[in-house]
């Protein structure tokens, strides 16, 4: 491990790539436990109303990801791609920052900022290409330590914004910050991203523009892509109903930092051991697993809120979660060897697919009876899906 954490620092871009993934992951531990409550408590959304937003956004992510990714691998300017996405981000917290309100809500979330996502992907394409040139190391290590890069602030950043909440710090204050993280970014891009990609010249470029979409949807691929966004859903149900289902058992805003920052403190050196258990058992069947393990915490999450057992479930959840989370990226990564960029992107298809089946099941769930069968719904796709492909692929 001391190994990987040098190479990854003396390596430019290796580093750019584990910093980007640390703003990016201080982003999603400060908005996303809490997205739903700013949706449907203060902005007043009802919850088909968010349900629709959580749709939109994963649409408009997953074609501004793949557009981006095959653009980059065909034209190798994933600096300027990188900027824009970061600029869309910055946009969209300031315009929530100045003019916050339900219309406001609903642009950002569902326009600017999954825009701005795309940088996720763009991120793992940069420290692939640069993994990519040292082959003695091997690829597995570094991948799975800017992976856990990304957890690593919910370990940090959740308790601050426990603290700040319990002694009475209004939600909306969260977007402000939010905004000097987006400018930081911005700024580290400007500075630090290489101006080209030389190692992925003469390789990526063989097809053009066309064939490189054509390629990241073969059925082959998006069989694999849809099986494991269904497994990732579960993970997406859960962001959404952390917040509801904590304040529906009486639970401070506190409590939502809390149990997510417990999570990823305990996910983060399980992502980091991976790689040696994957070498054993392949990527398929820690995939299963994991899934199953997820599925128990999230059944359990709105039986036990309102019990001091609930804490016990962040166990399996971040077991489960640092497969299902992890796993993915090399798996999707390795289907399309020769383009990081829409290798990468390929997450963009997972997390929409995860998002659209997130918010089906969030949206029948509540209709039809509460959380708990949101909850149900969500984990029996994980584990279906988890299954079938570990059935499919088991040689992988």
């Amino acid at each position: 491990m001391r190994g990987t954490l040098a190479l990854i620092a003396r390596d430019p871009a290796l580093r750019l790539a584990a910093l980007l993934l640390v703003l990016n992951g201080a982003v999603g531990a400060s908005l996303v436990p809490y997205q739903s409550l700013l949706a449907i408590r203060l902005f007043g959304l009802s919850e088909r109303g968010y349900a629709g937003v959580l749709a939109a956004g994963a649409l408009v992510f997953v074609a501004a990801s793949l557009v981006a990714g095959v653009l980059s691998d065909h034209r190798f300017d994933r600096r300027q791609v990188a900027l824009a996405t970061g600029l869309a981000t910055a946009a969209g917290f300031a315009v929530m920052t100045v003019l916050p309100g339900p219309r406001s809500f609903v642009l950002v979330h569902a326009l600017l900022l999954p825009v701005g996502s795309t940088l996720f992907a763009q991120s793992f394409a940069l420290g692939r290409l640069a993994a990519s040139r040292h082959p003695g190391e091997g690829q597995a290590a570094p991948m799975a330590a800017i992976r856990a890069a990304f957890a690593l602030p919910w370990v940090v950043v959740l308790p601050i914004w426990s603290l700040a909440y319990r002694a009475g710090l209004g939600l909306a204050r969260i977007y402000p910050v939010l905004l000097c993280l987006a400018v930081l970014t911005l700024v580290l891009i400007a500075r630090g991203w290489p101006q080209t990609d030389e190692a992925g010249r003469g390789r990526e470029g063989a097809s053009g523009l066309w064939s490189g979409l054509a390629e990241a949807l073969h059925p082959a691929i998006l069989v694999r892509v849809a099986l494991l966004g269904a497994v990732i859903a579960a993970v997406a149900v859960y962001m959404v109903l952390l917040g509801l289902v904590m304040a529906g058992a009486g639970r401070p805003d506190g409590d939502v930092a809390l149990y997510a920052g417990t999570m990823a403190g305990l996910e983060v050196p399980l992502m980091l051991a991976l790689p040696v258990v994957q070498r054993r058992l392949g990527i398929p069947l820690l995939v299963a697993v994991g899934a199953g393990l997820y599925a128990l915490h999230l059944v359990g999450l709105p039986l036990l809120a309102g019990t001091p057992w609930v804490w016990a479930l962040t166990a399996p959840g971040a077991a489960g979660g640092a497969a299902i989370l992890a796993l993915p990226i090399s798996y999707l990564q390795d289907l399309m060897r020769d383009r990081p960029g829409a290798g990468s992107s390929l997450m963009a298809l997972q997390r929409v697919i995860g998002d659209g089946l997130c918010a089906l099941a969030f949206a029948l769930g509540t209709a039809l009876s509460g959380f708990g069968l949101a909850a149900l719904a969500g984990a029996a796709l994980s584990v279906g899906a988890g299954l079938l492909l570990w059935r499919i692929d088991r040689r992988r």
